[in-house]
């Protein structure tokens, strides 16, 4: 009989183990620049999409004629072509995939943050907070200033940090930073301060209050404006880098508290830092396109069945990958119902609900 010798420390720092500690295959070694590549030509087909698809139809050559055109400092061209284009839908397309890579990015960090697979943005609280930030403005009247003076992404972005303070205070009590303690504190506080989003919903006056209330609390890109691009745009590139910077630290989370810190991990200033900026960055996305769920679910998992669990490739592959689905989905959005726009969270829970319950039932059958 053979035998196998122990994993070694940099196996186990590089993730590489993960999946045969969980008794499952590894995929398929897929060469990840490859990959990354095939994502990213994808991604501009997609947006190229995005801005010619739509109730007035604009071709692929005059979407990219307009597109660089406008890049090379040429002033608007006369006509709506340039309108539709270039401060319409090139805007909402650019939000679409800034939102869907950070989701991508954070749903993988919060899922090895918290150890659970099941782990989104939003299970921290931290959207809850920005969704009851953006419809206290709406309520309030954000067209004249609203609440605090701010409008309503800058309402969104105030809750979410105020929920985020109270996550804090709460997983720091007694000590120690856990993922349960973590976990319990969001959904608690999550679940208080949506009870305040319920509380002024009854009080919205009129219908416009109110598809401005859904469309927040589902999801909406509509709100789009080249001036809006600049702060998601930055934080996702900001917590990107940041998270690939500890990559290693997250392979080495899922294998135990145990196993991270023999390794030399600092597991409680890791989570510190990972909570701090999956929770900011959560909160910029939900300040400018709303809630929306089952991307940072999605996404996730379907790179880990293409390339495995190593977060030094699943973070710019999920970025790459969640920003190609809300593109995409955003499409759907605007194209399939006519003289309608869907929500955008009502389109990623359908597309969401079925991948993850083919994700589970996989699961199981490994586990079998």
């Amino acid at each position: 009989m053979t035998t196998t010798s122990p994993p070694t420390r940099a196996e186990c720092a590089d993730g590489s183990t993960r999946a045969r500690e969980a008794g499952r295959r590894e995929p398929r070694n897929i060469p990840v620049p490859w990959l990354l590549a095939a994502l990213a030509v994808t991604l501009v087909l997609a947006l190229t999409a995005a801005v010619s698809w739509g109730s007035s139809g604009v071709p692929f050559v005059d979407v990219w004629s307009t597109v660089l055109h406008r890049l090379t400092g040429g002033e608007p061209r006369p006509g709506t072509q340039d309108l539709i284009v270039w401060q319409l839908r090139v805007p909402r397309a650019l939000l679409a995939a800034l939102v869907g890579a950070g989701l991508g990015i954070v749903g993988t960090a919060v899922q090895a943050l918290v150890r659970n697979p099941l782990a989104d943005p939003y299970l921290l609280g931290i959207s809850n907070g920005a969704s009851l930030g953006a419809v206290a403005a709406i309520v309030l009247g954000a067209g004249t200033g609203g609440l605090l003076g701010l409008g309503v992404s800058g309402a969104a972005f105030l809750g979410a940090l105020v929920s985020f303070g109270l996550v804090w205070a709460v997983a720091r009590r007694g000590g120690g930073f856990s993922p349960l303690k973590l976990v319990l504190a969001g959904v608690a506080i999550g679940q208080f301060l949506s009870g305040f989003t319920s509380y002024l919903v009854l009080r919205v006056g009129d219908e416009q209050q109110t598809q401005g209330v859904l469309f927040w609390l589902l999801g909406s890109l509509g709100g789009a404006q080249w001036s809006t691009l600049a702060l998601p745009a930055g934080a996702v590139l900001l917590g990107l880098v940041a998270l690939q910077a500890r990559a290693r630290g997250l392979n080495a989370l899922l294998l135990g508290d145990e196993t991270a810190a023999g390794l030399g991990v600092d597991v409680a200033a890791l989570r510190k830092e990972l909570f701090v900026v999956t929770s900011v960055l959560t909160g910029v996305l939900v300040s400018v396109s709303g809630a929306i769920g089952f991307v940072g679910l999605m996404v996730p998992h379907l790179c880990r069945l293409v390339i495995g669990g190593d977060h030094r490739r699943l973070l710019p592959v999920s970025a790459l990958t969640g920003a190609v689905l809300l593109v995409v989905v955003d499409i759907v959005c605007r194209t399939a119902l006519p003289s309608t726009e869907l929500p955008v969270g009502v389109v990623t829970a359908f597309v969401g609900a079925p991948v993850l319950l083919f994700l589970l039932d996989r699961r199981l059958e490994r586990a079998r």
